[in-house]
């Protein structure tokens, strides 16, 4: 009889590309695998076809993780997956759009198609990979790099104050923003799942390491230690509400932060399409 673990490998080469070579790419430790395989999951239970999944990234050590996937791919320029993905949502709404990007690509060269793909509030799935800093191109500092921080770029410190995804994409106007970690994989799972299944714009920050930069040059420790610092760190949205500042200080919150109907960019373009459509039938 098959364990859970068989069962859960079972599932997850079902869905990577079977003439993909393996090893992947990443750093050993890397939290990006961990991220593709809670995606992976949260689709099997969903139930979804492989054929009716686009998934689309844009530069960076995040985003060749489409590139072993079994699903329609879209492997794209720097900054530029959600200007790609809202082409492929128009073109083919049936699809489930999914969206892999790192903090630099989507917040800095693709801080613009970021915050308009939450106003128009679209219906695509969009994880945030957030490690905070730039993993393949050498380590520079990214928009979520710490204040204060180390980085190529950054010798003497990151100088600058980090953005907060969830909040800049709940202010933005998306409809369903959360937050988890590579450590709290059972928790993304769920996270992902919710969000591939709301209708709108999803944002799902997960929270992830690069012990190869971020964490040598800040002395935060391999993967483990890295890690192990979300575990201690993290508090889920449930406990925070109830907990004064000053207990909240150095922890960050996790869990479904915002969630709202509204009407979806797609929808609306295709009722107004009708509706100059009967108009003209009309004349």
């Amino acid at each position: 009889m098959a364990t859970d673990v068989q069962q859960k490998s079972d599932v997850t080469h079902h869905y990577l590309r079977a003439k993909k070579k393996f090893p992947n790419v990443w750093c050993a430790g890397c939290g990006n695998g961990i991220v593709m395989g809670a995606l992976i999951r949260a689709i099997d239970r969903l139930g979804l076809d492989k054929d009716g999944v686009a998934v689309v990234s844009g530069i960076g050590c995040s985003s060749r993780l489409p590139v072993y996937l079994d699903f329609n791919t879209l492997h794209t320029t720097h900054g530029r997956a959600l200007a790609f993905a809202t082409g492929v949502k128009f073109a083919k709404p049936e699809l489930k759009v999914i969206v892999i990007t790192g903090d630099g690509d989507a917040l800095a060269i693709g801080g613009n198609h970021f915050i308009h793909a939450c106003r128009r509030n679209i219906d695509i799935t969009t994880i945030l990979i957030n490690n905070k800093i730039y993993g393949m191109t050498g380590g520079q500092f990214s928009p979520t790099t710490t204040a204060g921080a180390h980085a190529t770029t950054a010798p003497y410190g990151n100088y600058e104050k980090q953005f907060d995804i969830s909040k800049l994409a709940i202010a933005a106007g998306a409809s369903y923003v959360a937050r988890g970690t590579v450590y709290h994989v059972q928790q993304l799972e769920k996270l992902i799942q919710g969000a591939i299944s709301k209708k709108g714009f999803a944002v799902v920050e997960a929270v992830s390491n690069c012990h190869t930069y971020y964490g040598r040059m800040n002395r935060e420790g391999d993967a483990v230690a890295m890690i192990g610092w979300m575990k201690d760190h993290a508090m889920p949205i449930q406990a925070a509400v109830k907990l004064p500042p000053e207990k909240m200080a150095g922890k960050f919150v996790t869990g479904l932060l915002h969630e709202t109907d509204a009407t979806e960019f797609c929808e609306e373009y295709r009722m107004l399409v009708e509706r100059l459509a009967a108009k003209e039938e009309s004349k």
